[in-house]
């Protein structure tokens, strides 16, 4: 009898040990759980096996022996019908059987470019990526000599919008075992703040610390918390966000499968985790908070965008004849819009196309998606634009951001060294991709930019703000900036000054000290007023 209860025993202790460490959901739409349950009946057959075999080949003077025999095969039918139970839902789940299930999972809307994202406010221009915050934060976090013997820089680069600005904010971590050992009554103190437009970086101490994270080991884990509280929940992702005042909150997105038992993950709501007490709530999709920024991760919406585009006429369709057939481009950035994270991406047709027919923005919150049709180059072609315009230097450009500039869709980027720091800016036009300006500053990029476009015949750009003037030149230099030449000029009875880039007015040439000129500008917030027009 004990040579049987002890692998019984051994067996439950095994399963109840798995179980917490691995926090498998229970429920039945989860791979996890499934893989989990096949996995505990194999070990479980495994560490039974000498019983099993003494049962079914050795004990032949058993009277119960045919009885225990017939039950023991049954069992060991169990993981066989389950992986064939798995097999099939996972089948009959799948794009191919329920293509069109999957093309309405996103709803998108059409709509106008210039009436949705107003002209760029460069005090909420992002310049900065996850990698680049990540090393701008490793300087910071460096400086601080009581902290960085404790802990380290956590991976949890969220972007979000705090206060109206674009910011990226990530929680500490403790920097080994021992250090969680000889920290975890205190919890972790602090949490960094990285301005995505200025590239300011503050470390947020806190008064009470974060005692809930991943960084925490038993039940303070934050996924082990979360699992003894919402067993049945399947949680995709967790975003770390602070609230308007600054308090640390983890946001849990739990998934959902609409199509058949694996087919077709949404997210359905998120739990709401303050970082530092503990306390949680769960919200339904349509109930969350306004300032959380994410629930629906980047990956998720545009897996949905390109079922969306490629399923229109079917499965087989979007294998073989591709016809109206519409993808997704080679990476996102995320806009800031209405105090909403918004992700953006391309979106370019199936068959190798190197130009894109349009982009989708969706957004983080509310899976709200747009699409603004306007062809152009491809995200990654604009990237090697603006490498191209400073290779001498060797920087890489990020990923673009959309921007309005005078009503022209733009794709704005971040150009790095080789320490992966921000040193210049570009812009390019996506419609004439030939339009790449450069500068040290937003400001500068943006003068160089519009001063490009007016050169070559974009009629609308800086129309709005454009003022003339007519007079006779009374001062007149010449300047060379970054191997592009400038004539700024004074004008009788008036202190204003005005610059004009030759190469696309090459008529100042022929203007001298005492010549009457007419002039059509845009005065800039440098005092000095950009001439778009020469006479």
């Amino acid at each position: 009898m004990k040579k049987r209860i002890i692998p019984m025993i051994l067996t439950v202790l095994l399963w109840a040990g798995m179980y917490y460490y691995y926090l498998p959901p229970l429920n039945i739409h989860s791979h996890d759980s499934w893989m989990f349950i096949i996995t505990i009946l194999v070990m479980g057959i495994i560490i039974n096996f000498w019983t099993i075999f003494r049962v079914v080949f050795l004990d032949r003077t058993s009277p119960e022996r045919a009885a225990n025999k017939k039950v023991i095969k049954k069992l060991l039918l169990v993981p066989v019908a389950l992986a064939l139970f798995y097999v099939g839902g996972t089948l009959l789940s799948s794009p191919i059987l329920r293509a069109s299930s999957y093309n309405k999972l996103l709803a998108v809307e059409s709509s106008d470019f210039a009436a949705d994202i107003h002209e760029v406010d460069y005090n909420k221009i992002p310049i900065l990526d996850s990698t680049s915050a990540a090393k701008l934060a490793e300087r910071e976090m460096g400086s601080m000599v009581d902290m960085v013997s404790q802990y380290e820089v956590s991976a949890y680069f969220n972007q979000i919008n705090y206060q109206n600005k674009p910011v990226r904010v990530t929680p500490l971590r403790y920097g080994d075992l021992i250090k969680w050992l000889t920290n975890r009554n205190t919890g972790i103190p602090a949490y960094i703040q990285i301005d995505m437009t200025s590239q300011n970086v503050d470390l947020v101490k806190l008064e009470q610390g974060i005692r809930y994270s991943p960084f925490e080991h038993f039940g303070r884990n934050l996924y082990r918390y979360l699992r003894f509280r919402y067993p049945n929940a399947m949680i995709r992702s967790t975003n770390f966000e602070i609230d308007e005042n600054g308090v640390p909150y983890w946001i849990c997105s739990v998934e959902d499968k609409t199509i058949g038992l694996f087919g077709g993950t949404d997210i359905k709501g998120a739990i709401v985790v303050n970082a530092t007490t503990g306390e949680h709530s769960y919200y339904d999709i349509a109930d969350v908070p306004r300032w959380i920024d994410k629930v629906y991760d980047a990956n998720l919406l545009i897996e949905q965008y390109d079922y969306y585009g490629t399923l229109k006429k079917g499965y087989i369709n979007s294998i073989f004849g591709q016809r109206e057939c519409l993808q997704s481009t080679e990476g996102y950035n995320y806009i800031a819009l209405d105090d909403d994270v918004w992700v953006y991406t391309g979106v370019t047709s199936i068959g190798g196309d190197e130009s894109n027919v349009g982009f989708v923005l969706m957004n983080s919150r509310t899976k709200e998606t747009k699409y603004y049709q306007i062809s152009g180059a491809k995200e990654i072609s604009a990237m090697s634009s603006a490498e191209g315009q400073i290779q001498h230097l060797g920087y890489t450009a990020t990923f673009p951001i959309l921007l309005n500039i005078a009503k022209e869709p733009t794709y704005f980027l971040s150009l790095k060294d080789g320490a992966g720091l921000v040193k210049k800016y570009a812009m390019v036009n996506i419609q004439k991709y030939q339009i790449v300006a450069t500068g040290d500053t937003v400001a500068e990029c943006e003068k160089v930019y519009r001063n490009l476009m007016a050169g070559n015949g974009i009629s609308n750009v800086n129309t709005d703000k454009a003022a003339k003037v007519s007079g006779v030149i009374s001062m007149m230099k010449d300047i060379v900036t970054e191997g592009n030449s400038y004539y700024y000029l004074m004008l009788e009875g008036s202190n204003e000054l005005f610059e004009v880039e030759v190469k696309n007015y090459l008529g100042i040439l022929k203007k001298q000290v005492g010549d009457t000129v007419s002039l059509e500008y845009v005065a800039e917030s440098s005092g000095v007023n950009v001439v778009i027009g020469l006479e």
